[in-house]
């Protein structure tokens, strides 16, 4: 899909955002006045009436899709571990490319069975690359807080660099940048045009202390942009990656318990003030609503 040089194209919201089925999951999301989707796997394959079926209420929504997540666990393994996870990224792909997403994102293992050597991690990354050309995906590598080898973005983006296939770049997430205190400044050291989707999210406490805590504050509290303690590393990272020429998507993943018992629209409502938010206050450009959130340059 081409860039629009100039223009950051819209904000978006994951579905793991929201509670019950596909079908009002999109519509709340339209509604909110947002343009695209982030999808997850489950989305297609836990329809009742099978992926085909949710495929069609994707492209009958009329959301773009932003990318299609998440293959975990891929990299650094070998014989018939590294055999059975090329067969799930590829079964992955195939449902990426049937809702129309340009992205895959991949995040960094956490298995103990996987080497910890980078050239054997960039070459597993480059082969997993090479599997999505012919379907015209791009793979976005991202940098788990709790990674065994690979837990900041910054990492993630040596091992792309190594790897140097044409199609793979790196994800940036918000809260795993927080959770590792990794600086803001490191962003300046990447290359835009490799930097395939920013997930952005908050969180309610200034650090995580224990890996566990990180863990269970990724998977249940996160908030969003605006509404945690680490507003201004937001709004710098955001403005960081507008200044070093990223026009790429920014979709919120905020996985929240206490958001899967409120109403779909009320949680999406919460994602439009702070799509608002950051395009008006952090961004200082105008964001048309209720139709699409554009930002334009």
């Amino acid at each position: 899909m081409s860039r629009r040089i100039g223009n950051i194209d819209d904000f978006g919201m994951d579905t793991i955002t929201l509670a019950g089925p596909l079908s009002p999951k999109l519509r709340a999301i339209r509604d909110a006045g947002f343009g695209q989707v982030m999808l997850k796997a489950s989305d297609l394959v836990g329809h009742p009436d099978g992926v085909d079926a949710a495929v069609a209420e994707v492209k009958a929504s009329g959301l773009r899709v932003t990318g299609f997540q998440v293959l975990r666990d891929f990299e650094g393994l070998s014989g018939h571990l590294h055999d059975y996870k090329v067969d799930i990224a590829k079964s992955m792909l195939e449902m990426a490319r049937a809702v129309g997403a340009p992205v895959l994102l991949a995040c960094s293992s956490t298995s103990q069975h996987a080497t910890q050597d980078l050239d054997a991690i960039s070459r597993d990354l480059r082969k997993l690359a090479m599997l999505a050309v012919p379907l015209g995906i791009r793979i976005a590598y991202e940098g788990l807080s709790w990674g065994r080898t690979i837990n900041q973005f910054t990492e993630a983006w040596e091992v792309v660099a190594r790897a140097d296939a044409p199609n793979l770049g790196i994800g940036i997430d918000s809260f795993h940048i927080f959770a590792t205190k990794t600086p803001l400044e490191d962003i300046d050291t990447l290359d835009p045009s490799k930097i395939y989707l920013v997930q952005l999210a908050d969180f309610m406490w200034q650090e995580t202390r224990s890996v566990e805590e990180r863990i269970a504050t990724a998977r249940h509290f996160r908030v969003f942009p605006g509404e945690g303690v680490h507003s201004a590393q937001v709004a710098e990272l955001v403005m960081r990656l507008d200044a070093l020429g990223y026009r790429g998507d920014y979709s919120f993943e905020v996985f929240n318990d206490d958001y899967q018992q409120i109403p779909l629209e009320t949680v999406a409502e919460r994602a439009r003030r702070s799509a608002v938010w950051l395009g008006e206050e952090v961004l200082r450009r105008s964001v048309p609503l209720p139709g699409r959130m554009r930002l334009r340059g």
